[in-house]
């Protein structure tokens, strides 16, 4: 916390943005009203001074609007007292009558690692209990499945500078330019400045594939055949490392036959992928050609049912032509969560120790000394879907939710959310007061600190450790999740063990122990940094592991000279068997895959404050193809039932040119809190990849069909809503200087109803056709805007995106009346949709300079300054300009 004088401005805080794993650098300067401005950190490695459009509103996000400010047991307010007592007396019932198995904690990557470590010490060393998993299961622990198989250890080889200094990038199952933009913005940058190409090999084609040179459109699971296709071609083409491979691996031969018999030559691969064979055989002659070659992967390789195989398939070309720990060359899995790196380091997976240790007997006895634990888990615990499995069939009786939505993220969510209401003791650990999983029946709610407040560091896809530091009081008698931890322990009988004072006395232990007993065998060593005195801490640059005691700090990669962290020193090449996507079903024809949109993250509840993020996408949806959609009565803007075998979703309509056929997307964010009837995560299957335990996220059989609703609109007002009718569809939405829902349902929503908070002397100015079901209607309160109603046949676009931003203004009654008759607004030519987030620019704007003489986005950007930031938008300004141009040269 920066001290100032009253009347100083007081200094930025040097803090890490709490969303993906790029880790990028944020300053963040408090406005004594509560709030702060956020600019990204120049210094900072990871990012320079850029950030993505999320990170560009974190300003917006720090309201403490449906925050949890107090512990609460059974509904009712107590103290912190109370709720602790509570809290270590249900878990010591359940371990004193039905053992350690019986209780669980599940935490997440957005913890810090100082939290997760206190977590993992309490119930993997003092309680006895291995069933520690957290959200990262479900994003990335197939990456550390496949690492530990080929490597010995979860080592990620190479650094970001690498995407800089590639010749070629090939990205697999990951939309960066949405995901991970400011990485994204490196590797067009490199291809802008060096020519580097890049390659994306996605099903879909997302923003990132269209900055491709080359977009490989596999069949959704082929991605290990693909590979397979490659190590195969790479060895007939010569291009082998045969001393790397002779002096560094085991099991080539057997990886190469596997290879063989899967995909022996180009036209194979293409056949057993779905793609042209022209195609793939321009991808294998760049990649054997191209000495400096890095394979980025994330969500699409990892959440399937052969994700570890698929990561290993990788890794097995990556390592047969020995591109592997040099500059500009290795492979790069990309993370989703800013401490899901944090949390592997210190034990965060039920299959994990701490300090990428796992449960030889060696290592128990190892962290059992280190810890003095009295009762140490021997054995691996349940993973995140088994675990839930569990506690619906009464085997855990007491579980710990901390910083994460299982009742909305997790596969089967609608079985996820029952079975939290059988336990005996449910604590949930939460900066918001109602989610999903707070109301699932929580019994213990204890107020977390949020991002702002919080302490402590986190880990980046790249192994940069970087301090995460508060700028912000907490609020209320919000407290570190490692805090009450340690209460929770010193409760249960362990309190010298748990006597921490400060968050740094956590980290100095997490770091000694990854030095213990370490003589460079293990990978995970920050010795360098266990003796941090408090101001050492305080002042903590940015730093890569590892950082031995003595160690030069440095940027550092692996293997280039072998040295791998298994027993022979050797790396593993896994014969990887493609297995062939399973048969349609009659009943669910179609492959449901999920994923994230650009300008939301999970489920919403910290980007769903901002009315700028809101501002692009503000709807659930469902993404199909034209030829599906025809066939099933799809239209787009209107409505589809999107049905599993597990549950079903309504959601707008998007029909997107070049989506795959046979399969459809959908956005995973929004909850039962955000809208009516949209929670993804109760489609989805809970099958996962027999090793990593990782969900498959990306192919649940699924059915559509189309949706009909007589009205549909929008509401706006200053002081929320009253309900809509049982049956309503809607979605909540942030809007400036209020609430925005977006509706359909079969009847009028009633003015009075809906607008409850309607004062006698507020102004009703309305316009009503019933002919054609339109109704609209405004409301005035001392000349200012407080509320609006739409209802009509169609969608209304763009009275939505010129109202939203003048709720709570001053508007002319010639204006209002206007765009009640008309039922769009004169002025709102210049505004629709926003692209540019980081920079609110909307649509109109970006037409108008295009149609005044901007050629390309370059121009676009310096009129309008869109795309100019983190350049999420500049595959929608693309489009933009190529649609004006196909326009001009349209005949009349």
């Amino acid at each position: 916390m920066n001290v100032h004088a009253p009347n100083q401005t007081p200094a930025p805080t040097a803090t890490t943005c709490p969303y993906c794993g790029v880790g990028c650098g944020v300053l963040a300067t408090p406005d004594r009203l509560g709030g702060a401005t956020v600019a990204g950190d120049p210094d900072h490695p990871s990012n320079f001074g850029r950030l993505c459009s999320k990170g560009s509103a974190l300003g917006e996000t720090l309201a403490l609007e449906g925050r949890l400010l107090h512990p609460e047991v059974a509904g009712r307010r107590v103290a912190w007292e109370a709720a602790l007592d509570a809290a270590a007396k249900g878990f010591r019932k359940a371990l004193e009558t039905h053992g350690p198995r019986s209780i669980a904690i599940y935490l997440s990557g957005q913890l810090l690692t100082e939290d997760y470590y206190a977590a993992n010490k309490l119930f993997k060393g003092f309680l006895g209990s291995a069933n520690v998993d957290t959200n990262s299961r479900l994003c990335m622990s197939s990456s550390v499945a496949g690492h530990k198989r080929a490597f010995g250890a979860d080592t990620v080889p190479g650094t970001y500078r690498d995407l800089e200094t590639a010749d070629l990038l090939v990205l697999v199952g990951s939309n960066a330019a949405w995901c991970h933009p400011v990485l994204y913005q490196r590797m067009l940058a490199a291809k802008a400045g060096r020519g580097t190409k890049i390659v994306v090999i996605d099903p879909r084609r997302t923003a990132t594939a269209e900055e491709a040179d080359l977009h490989l459109p596999l069949a959704g699971g082929t991605d290990a055949a693909l590979f397979a296709g490659l190590l195969a071609y790479l060895a007939a083409a010569g291009r082998i490392d045969e001393a790397y491979v002779a002096a560094h691996t085991n099991g080539f031969d057997a990886a190469l036959g596997k290879a063989r018999e899967a995909a022996p030559d180009a036209g194979a691969t293409a056949e057993a992928c779905g793609l042209a064979k022209a195609d793939v055989a321009a991808f294998f002659d760049l990649f054997a050609k191209t000495e400096r070659v890095v394979t980025l992967y994330s969500q699409g390789v990892n959440q399937s049912l052969a994700g570890v195989d698929k990561v290993n398939a990788i890794l097995n070309c990556h390592l047969a032509t020995g591109r592997i720990g040099r500059e500009g060359m290795g492979p790069f899995s990309l993370t989703g969560q800013p401490n899901a790196m944090g949390g592997r380091e210190v034990g965060g997976l039920a299959n994990q120790l701490a300090a990428h240790m796992g449960f030889d007997a060696e290592s128990v006895d190892r962290v059992r000394r280190f810890w003095s634990a009295p009762r140490m888990a021997k054995a691996e615990g349940l993973k995140a879907v088994d675990m839930f499995e569990a506690i619906g069939r009464g085997e855990i009786k007491a579980l710990w939710v901390m910083g994460t939505n299982p009742a909305a993220s997790l596969p089967r969510a609608d079985e996820a959310r029952a079975a939290l209401a059988k336990l005996d003791c449910f604590v949930v650990s939460e900066n918001m007061a109602s989610t999903d999983t707070v109301t699932a029946g929580a019994h213990i709610r204890l107020p977390a600190a949020a991002w702002g407040e919080k302490d402590g560091t986190v880990t980046n896809s790249e192994r940069r450790i970087s301090r995460q530091r508060p700028f912000l009081a907490p609020p209320g008698q919000a407290r570190p999740d490692w805090w009450a931890i340690a209460q929770v322990a010193r409760r249960l009988g362990h309190g010298e063990a748990f006597a921490w004072r400060t968050v740094g006395e956590v980290f100095r232990e997490h770091a000694a122990l990854s030095a213990f007993e370490n003589d460079g065998a293990r990978d995970f060593d920050i010795g360098a940094l266990a003796d941090l005195d408090t101001r050492d801490y305080d002042r903590l640059q940015p730093v890569q592991w590892p950082a031995p005691r003595g160690g030069v700090r440095r940027e550092t990669r692996f293997f280039a000279k072998g040295g791998f962290f298994t027993a022979d020193g050797r790396a593993r090449l896994v014969a990887v068997e493609p297995q062939p996507a399973p048969p349609a079903e009659t009943a669910y024809p179609y492959r449901l895959n999920t994923g994230r949109i650009r300008d939301q993250w999970h489920t919403m509840t910290r980007t769903g404050k901002s009315p700028r993020l809101a501002s692009h996408l503000p709807e659930p949806f469902l993404e199909i193809s034209v030829g599906d959609a025809a066939r099933e009565g799809l239209l787009d803007g209107g409505f589809a039932r999107v049905t599993s075998a597990h549950g079903a979703a309504t959601l707008r309509v998007r029909v997107a040119e070049g989506a795959p056929s046979g399969a459809l997307f959908a956005p995973i964010h929004w909850t039962g809190e955000t809208a009516s009837d949209a929670r993804v995560g109760a489609l989805v299957h809970a099958l996962y990849d027999p090793i990593s335990g990782q969900p498959d996220a990306k192919a649940t059989p699924a059915a559509v069909a189309p949706v009909a609703f007589a009205v549909q609109g929008f509401a706006l007002s200053r002081s929320g809503f009253g309900p809509l009718q049982g049956d309503a569809w809607w979605a909540k939405a942030a809007v400036p200087n209020g609430a925005g829902l977006l509706f359909a349902c079969d009847a009028a929503p009633d003015l009075e109803t809906l607008l409850p908070a309607l004062e006698p002397e507020d102004e009703i100015v309305s316009f009503a056709d019933p002919s054609r079901g339109a109704f609209r209607a405004a409301v005035f309160r001392d000349g200012v805007l407080e509320a609006c109603l739409f209802v009509g046949a169609r969608r209304s676009e763009s009275p939505w995106t010129y109202l939203r931003g003048k709720l709570g203004e001053p508007i002319s009654e010639g204006r209002i009346r206007s765009l009640l008759l008309a039922g769009r607004a004169s002025e709102g030519a210049a505004q629709g949709p926003l692209v540019c987030a980081c920079h609110g620019v909307p649509k109109g704007e970006i037409e108008t300079a295009i149609s005044g003489g901007c050629a390309d986005a370059a121009a676009v950007g310096a009129a309008t300054k869109a795309g100019t930031n983190c350049g999420s938008c500049l595959p929608e300004i693309r489009r933009m300009l190529a649609g004006a141009r196909a326009a001009e040269l349209a005949p009349a």
